[in-house]
């Protein structure tokens, strides 16, 4: 339930974001009198390289914080990060992807001090050694490398006050001594999210209405440790260990659900009933990394060879119960109520050697392989508590899936001076995979190969302007949660149905842009997705009872093209008081295929209208960021964002426009950091969603997330603020934690 709509709705909004940059000059008439000022933002082979330490905004803030200040990288609900026209943003540390869960992560980055930062690098379109799904991007945090040995430390206090007050807090410290790095964290809090949800599905002869709140609260518990230990001058051993808790044991949902009956003009309310769900939803996860790196030669060639393990362990108890009520909202019978379990375990091994070497004539040579096993095991239990009470065999399955991915991968880069440089690569993945309900006849096999081919292009003709085209492709397998073929009740004839069946998907993303004097640029894309895959909702009648229902369906529809032109600028004005990052982007979006019934219900017990989903439609959004400086000390700021999306055809509907604006004051005094912050100030920024399946039918959303919230964060630095920080080491794992959906 959890996962409705929201989904839906949230993945198919891309927020684009505009471009920060400091001018680049170097003037003088004498020798003795020049003066340089580094690129704060540059464009170069495969990525946008962002120069923290020359930046003035990148003082007395967290990492996370100064990600979304970062050319291209936007954050509109504060928990996660996208980057311009992408999916999803994956989080790497000095070349190497964090060994975390998406929300672990998040927490790291707001608890890392942004002294600490020297660089951010933005890879739109990752080349062929990255393992990357679909049409994601990647994020690579470069730390500062300071010999100094020492000891250091952050704690972070937040307290968030929207329809509910929510507090959290973290301490990290970080300990260096000779050739040992070790840093670790501990953070907790809890956060109870409110949402209100009025939701509509029918046609000319009958409305299906339910209205009410939906509630979720939960605690969290987490931290990581990582050890790094440089062997010698060439060789170094890192391992690291990271943990979460989450308990959400009072989840719950109150809709009152109303039947409309249209005849002859005339309009009659014949049913009225209220659907409650009660949930406890609790999530472990445990991750084991060890990495081994070689420095071949001196001019960065190396080895790195990883093995990582992780459990991930979820239980999902769910009591439902729809009342009948009179005409006075009185109950009067209770019309059904069942239970549900719905646990997932899955366990994953996986390894990953990389080799990179350094050719003569500005030649790199990159290869690899990796493999990872994952097992998901499933036993879900539906359980009638009215008779006739019992176990509802239909709904209740142990589904069991293995999954073998092994990747290979190739790329050779060449620099031809400083003006052009290119890169061509390609990618094989074959995924063996096996899907079994033990005490149904459901099997799911399949043995897939895909090759990947990527190629770069970047064009420098003069220190103001750069012009670059790179090409990606890219399978996304569906998440392991959404293949277990179990139902998700909002209310009694308003479910969700996962699918085992859903194929991988496969994009194609091209991408040309053109970048002047480092401050303002021109992005267009094209992205074609074949077996695009959604939750589609269709309209069904049950046979034996003659009830509608709205089921989204999980299936792969058809293909989906995106096409984007983004104009951005991003500048500092009156030597640098005044940061403004502002950009424009245009889109059209191609949606074709449909969606014809439920792969797991058998047609003899409902029968669904299908949905035609061939439509396209334009939209615009502009977004603006600004950080302007109070004080000439440096240590008084005011930030003023606002984002603006008109209306967007999305494969369920048309998103209605969305806006939001938001205001921030920040105060550094000594080791401390304020914030505070007003986010949604206007409350505005609501989903309403509109859907027609082109037979008559429609069905509506409108979603209020009370997104109005106001945020007070205080930050300590102590220690040596000079220290190293731990080397980061990639987990064989990282693509397949994405998918567990924690």
């Amino acid at each position: 339930m959890k996962r409705i709509i929201t989904t839906a709705a949230v993945l198919t909004i891309a927020f684009f974001n505009a471009q920060e940059v400091k001018k680049d000059s170097a003037s003088s008439k004498e020798i003795q009198e020049v003066t340089m000022t580094k690129k704060v933002f540059q464009k170069k082979a495969d990525r946008m390289v962002f120069d923290v330490a020359n930046s003035p905004i990148a003082k007395g803030t967290t990492g996370f914080d100064l990600l979304k200040e970062t050319p291209m990288v936007s954050s509109t609900d504060n928990a996660t990060l996208k980057i311009l026209g992408k999916n999803a943003s994956i989080i790497y540390i000095n070349g190497r992807k964090s060994n975390m869960e998406p929300e672990a992560v998040i927490e790291m980055l707001k608890n890392m001090p942004s002294e600490n930062i020297s660089k951010i690098e933005v890879i739109t379109m990752p080349s062929s050694e990255f393992q990357v799904e679909g049409n994601q991007g990647i994020i690579n945090i470069i730390l500062k490398k300071k010999p100094t040995d020492g000891t250091n430390g952050n704690i972070r206090f937040e307290d968030n006050q929207g329809y509910f007050n929510n507090p959290s807090g973290s301490i990290t410290l970080n300990y260096r001594k000779n050739k040992l790095g070790i840093s670790g964290n501990v953070n907790s809090g809890k956060y109870t999210q409110q949402q209100y949800y009025i939701l509509s599905n029918g046609n000319d002869s009958y409305k299906l209405t339910s209205e009410g709140t939906v509630t979720g609260p939960r605690t969290y518990l987490g931290g990581y440790i990582n050890f790094d230990y440089e062997i010698n001058d060439k060789q170094n051993i890192g391992f690291s260990y990271n943990h979460r808790d989450r308990w959400g044991n009072n989840f719950r949902s109150n809709l009152y659900n109303e039947t409309t009956k249209y005849s002859g003009g005339n309009s009659t309310i014949t049913d009225r009933t209220r659907t409650e769900n009660l949930t406890k939803d609790n999530s472990k996860n445990d991750a084991f990394n060890l990495n081994y790196e070689l420095k071949t030669d001196d001019k960065g060639s190396k080895l790195s060879l990883s093995s990582s393990y992780l459990h991930y362990n979820k239980t999902e108890d769910n009591n439902n119960s729809t009342i009948i009520l009179d005409e006075n909202k009185n109950e009067v019978n209770v019309d059904s109520r069942f239970m549900q379990k719905t646990p997932l375990i899955i366990n994953n091994y996986g390894f990953q050697a990389d080799y990179v070497q350094k050719l003569k004539k500005d030649y790199t040579l990159s290869f690899g392989g990796s493999y990872n096993s994952t097992k998901t095991d499933s036993d879900t239990y539906y359980e009638n508590l009215i008779p006739p009470s019992g176990k509802d065999d239909d709904q209740s399955n142990h589904f069991i899936y293995t999954e073998k991915i092994t990747g290979l991968y190739i790329t050779l880069e060449k620099s031809f001076g400083e003006k052009l440089s290119t890169k061509i690569g390609t990618r094989f993945e074959n995924t063996n995979a096996n899907g079994n309900v033990t005490d149904k006849n459901l099997e799911v096999k399949r043995n897939n190969n895909n090759f990947l081919p990527y190629v770069s292009v970047n064009y420098t003709p003069t220190q103001n302007h750069n012009l670059s085209y790179s090409f990606s492709s890219r399978v996304a397998r569906p998440a392991f949660w959404a293949l277990n073929p179990a139902r998700t009740y909002l209310t009694k004839f308003n479910y969700i149905q996962n699918n085992p069946f859903t194929k991988s998907e496969t994009y194609y993303n091209n991408e040309l842009m053109y970048m002047y004097k480092n401050s303002y640029f021109v992005t267009a894309s094209y992205n074609y997705t074949s077996n695009a895959s959604e939750q589609v909702p269709l309209h069904g009648i049950e046979n034996e009872t003659g009830e509608k229902v709205l089921a989204y369906i999980r299936d792969n529809y058809g293909d989906k093209q995106e096409i984007g032109i983004t104009f951005g600028m991003q500048k500092q004005f009156f030597k640098g008081i005044w940061s403004a990052n502002h950009s424009l982007t245009l889109g059209h979006n191609i949606y074709k295929g449909s969606v014809d019934g439920d792969p797991i219900v058998t047609k003899n017990k409902v029968t669904f209208t299908p949905k035609n989903l061939d439509k396209s439609g334009n939209y615009f959004q502009f977004q603006m960021s600004n950080n302007i400086r109070l004080s000439a000390k440096k240590d008084w700021f005011l930030g003023i964002n606002y984002f603006y999306l008109s209306p967007l055809q999305i494969e369920i509907g048309e998103l209605r426009p969305i806006q939001s604006a938001d205001i921030s004051v920040k105060k550094i005094w000594n080791n401390w950091t304020f914030n505070l912050q007003l986010r949604d100030a206007f409350g505005t920024n609501k989903n309403k969603i509109y859907g027609e399946d082109g037979s008559g039918n429609y069905n509506t959303v409108n979603q209020n997330q009370y997104n109005r919230q106001l945020v007070f964060t205080a930050t300590y630095n102590f220690g040596n603020q000079k220290l190293q920080k731990v080397r980061k080491a990639e987990g064989a794992n990282e693509d397949i934690k994405n998918r567990t959906g924690n």
